[in-house]
């Protein structure tokens, strides 16, 4: 009895373990508007991936460590320039726990985030 509980434990524990890096996607949608309402385009960039987006829209931004970059235009000829920032996604606090210790999260950055919507803000 004590035996089978073991082994079962010792599955359960393997399966869990092999799971907790792969459950991110390399890329994550972000909804992009401008804080004036106009319509536009905005060249974004980080360390993974370059994109030209048309702004109000959603675009699949590629997961990097490093803050997404943005150079915009409105329809009216307004510009907008900066970034929008990363942040640790709790997933890597789990794959810490099991056997890769985060390792392949930390060296692909599926653990990182950029927020679900942002409002580029443009100056009036």
């Amino acid at each position: 009895m004590l035996r089978s509980s073991l082994i079962l434990t010792l599955i359960a524990s393997f399966g869990v373990s092999g799971c907790a890096t792969l459950t991110n996607d390399e890329n994550v949608p972000v909804a992009l508007s401008f804080s004036s309402g106009d319509s536009g385009s905005c060249a974004l960039r980080n360390k993974r991936q370059a994109q030209s987006a048309n702004i109000p829209g959603a675009v699949q931004v590629r997961r990097s460590d490093d803050a997404l970059q943005y150079d915009c235009q409105t329809a009216r000829g307004k510009e907008a320039t900066g970034a929008i920032p990363s942040t640790m996604g709790g997933k890597i606090v789990a794959s810490a726990v099991f056997l890769d210790f985060g390792m392949v999260d930390a060296i692909t950055d599926k653990h990182r985030e950029y927020p679900a919507s942002y409002v580029i803000p443009v100056t009036k």
